[in-house]
């Protein structure tokens, strides 16, 4: 029967614990300070330990010190709302999860109901290890690269936990795969993954898309709708693009993420969700908040477990690797056999792939398209290079007192041009979503209407990739 350890000096809260946790069968045992902690892990070794920050005699963190990692117990800290930051490190110290006082019996019995699959979750991982080694594969994940490697050690050390994770990398290296990856690794697995791209969502409606809205709370709302943040409880909520989102919308989603509750677009009824965050951004989250774009505060919240995806040209013959499953894949879905001749082969390994996997995922697509449908090998297509970035020598001078707003708008407007006017391009290079360029240019006065979309993709797909 698994048993849990309650560590509080107020007894209160250790007898509500007591009561909550023994309705669900499980045994318990109580300690006022470390000193009876520690009496009782040597009396009996806990699966679960619920622990106070703050206690007579030191920091529940000073446990951490007394488990052995490999025992699989799981640690759950509590913190009064002075010392979330508190809570937040521990996380990082390896903790599982964390309560604020006053403590919530229906979190408490979310966070038991998901902590006895926990032990069977690392096994899970560690039969993945097995898996990279003979296929290359880290659950959706490709690729046995060092650098990869490493990105799995810190997903399959952040998955099984509560820890907010932040995904830093450049356009196209996988960051939604990589969140859907921590998903299926971790406990909320059989809830939602819901992915956001906070680029592409309009600023007038995104807190309505986030948080949902009442029937009559604006103009249009002619029904009620739940938000991302209501559908996904007790799931996974993947925010793409994090440093686009607003800045007053950042300040409601740090409320959410330190009282878990929110409110929906004209009401102030409060719901309750239970929500794990992945963030993404492919800019420098650092350089975003010293530009104003992400909060600070914000930042430290959700760079609980900050993880870096390596550009595609530092991951060797991982491009090779990635490639033939790209044509595997439309092989199966064509009935074709078709092979890269060695001329492609060597041209995948040299060329720098600025696009990333996205870019090489497109070119393989391109390759078969362009084959003839009587050939087993895929067509040997040019890389336009010309179109990944600015030609050599390309510049443009802004003057000494020139305004952002105005050095922005002369910046966006010459790379569009030099992308021949291929928006998904331009968006890539600049690093914003085609959804921001889109609003940028409206701004301009430029033709930037949505069904110019498909012109641009088409354009895409005849140059470099997106």
């Amino acid at each position: 029967m698994p048993h849990v350890l309650i560590v509080d000096d107020d007894a209160g809260t250790r007898e509500a614990l007591s009561a909550i946790i023994g309705e669900d069968g499980l045994t318990t045992a109580t300690a006022g300070d470390l000193r009876e902690a520690r009496i009782q892990l040597v009396r009996q070794m806990p699966d679960v330990v619920f622990t106070d920050l703050k206690l007579p005699d030191g920091s529940g963190v000073e446990l951490f010190e007394d488990l052995d990692p490999r025992s699989g117990v799981e640690v759950i800290v509590i913190t009064g709302h002075a010392t979330v930051e508190s809570a937040v490190n521990a996380l990082k110290m390896g903790a599982a999860d964390y309560l604020v006082k006053p403590i919530n019996m229906q979190r408490v019995k979310a966070i038991l109901s998901r902590l006895p699959r926990a032990g069977d979750l690392k096994a899970e991982i560690g039969t993945l290890r097995g898996e990279l080694r003979r296929m290359g594969r880290f659950g959706l994940m490709l690729g046995n690269s060092p650098a990869m490697q490493e990105v799995y050690d810190q997903i399959g050390r952040v998955a099984p936990t509560a820890a907010s994770v932040m995904l830093v990398g450049e356009s196209g290296t996988g960051k939604e795969v990589a969140a859907q990856t921590l998903h299926e690794l971790s406990l909320r697995r059989k809830h939602a993954f819901l992915a956001v791209n906070c680029g592409a969502i309009s600023p007038n409606l995104i807190e309505s898309e986030m948080f949902g809205h009442e029937r009559g709370s604006f103009t249009g709302a002619d029904r009620q709708h739940k938000g991302y943040f209501e559908r996904a409880n007790g799931g996974t909520l993947f925010l793409d693009e994090i440093t686009e989102m607003p800045i007053e919308l950042q300040v409601k989603l740090l409320r959410v993420l330190e009282t878990g509750m929110f409110m929906r677009v004209g009401t102030t009824k409060e719901i309750e969700t239970d929500v794990r965050l992945i963030a993404a951004t492919n800019r420098d989250p650092e350089q975003a908040v010293l530009e104003g774009k992400l909060r600070l505060d914000l930042y430290h919240r959700l760079n609980v477990f900050p993880i870096s995806l390596p550009p595609l040209r530092d991951r060797g013959k991982d491009v090779e690797l990635l490639a033939q499953a790209f044509l595997d894949e439309l092989n199966e879905r064509h009935g074709t056999r078709k092979h890269f001749p060695p001329a492609v082969k060597e041209m995948l390994l040299s060329y720098p792939w600025p696009g990333n996997v996205r870019e090489l995922k497109n070119y393989v697509q391109r390759a078969h398209i362009m084959s003839g449908t009587d050939s087993d090998s895929t067509a040997t297509v040019p890389l336009q290079i010309t179109l990944s970035k600015p030609a050599a020598g390309t510049a443009i001078t802004i003057p000494f007192g020139t305004s952002l707003a105005e050095a922005d708008r002369q910046l966006i407007l010459a790379t569009l041009e030099q992308c021949g006017g291929v928006k998904t391009r331009a968006a890539e290079i600049l690093g914003i979503s085609l959804k921001t360029l889109y609003n940028r240019l409206v701004e301009y006065g430029n033709d930037a209407r949505e069904d110019g979309d498909a012109a641009d993709e088409s354009r895409a797909l005849g140059g470099a990739d997106a």
